[in-house]
């Protein structure tokens, strides 16, 4: 069966966005006298959905506001920050989507929300090379739940065997083969260290991701 579709994360796949999610996150958590440092954070908290990292600081810290609060103070506060710094772009990854939007269709499947991602894209001029975006907005159920791929593979009217999901993430690829989309993963520097063990490929980077995507674009099936 041929594949026919790329269904692309956005954060630490893209863009290098975990700084800016940590400034973020300090600026929410320092009126409460709470610090990390950055190391501390993305190792802990990289991929990990922005509620359920939120859970975890108010339990920790015995805070007397709800997870919802800081989730949606800390999604507020990622705006403000991107439109001042916008995420930096990862190396090779405009040139991939230039390329891979030859062959396949492309589509954004993220834990962010609309107004956290989209900006970014259309920043860098690459938001009109996806054919759909599904965001946390659009689902009930976000990362790692499946409901994100298998509302991205319903958009497209395709088999979940049709299509290639990239991802960095346990988060994301626990999510994307739930939805049984084989799953490339190009860890990075707070990822690396995640259990990968269910992705088809784990690449170095994205160029040797899309290698891997032009060499196994066919898959025979019985």
């Amino acid at each position: 069966m041929e594949k026919r579709a790329l269904l692309i994360d956005f954060d630490g796949t893209l863009v290098d966005s975990e700084v800016v999610h940590y400034d973020s996150w300090q600026h929410v958590l320092s009126p409460f006298d709470i610090h990390y440092t950055e190391q501390a954070f993305c190792l802990e908290f990289a991929g990990v959905p922005t509620l359920q990292a939120a859970a975890v600081i108010k339990a920790r810290h015995n805070l007397d506001v709800s997870a919802q609060w800081l989730c949606e103070q800390k999604n507020q506060q990622f705006v403000l920050t991107s439109e001042q710094v916008k995420p930096r772009l990862l190396a090779g990854v405009k040139a991939f989507l230039n390329a891979a939007k030859q062959q396949f269709t492309l589509v954004l499947v993220t834990g962010s929300t609309r107004n956290e991602a989209i900006p970014v894209l259309a920043h860098y001029e690459l938001l009109d090379l996806f054919s759909a975006t599904i965001c946390k907005d659009d689902v009930i159920n976000p990362k790692p739940d499946p409901e994100p791929y298998l509302k991205a593979l319903e958009r497209l009217s395709i088999k979940p065997q049709e299509a290639f999901a990239l991802e960095d993430s346990t988060t994301g690829l626990q999510s994307a083969t739930a939805a049984g989309v084989q799953t490339i993963v190009i860890p990075h520097e707070y990822s690396k260290s995640q259990d990968h063990s269910k992705a088809c490929f784990i690449a170095n980077d994205i160029s040797e991701a899309w290698e891997y995507i032009q060499k196994n674009t066919y898959i025979e099936t019985i």
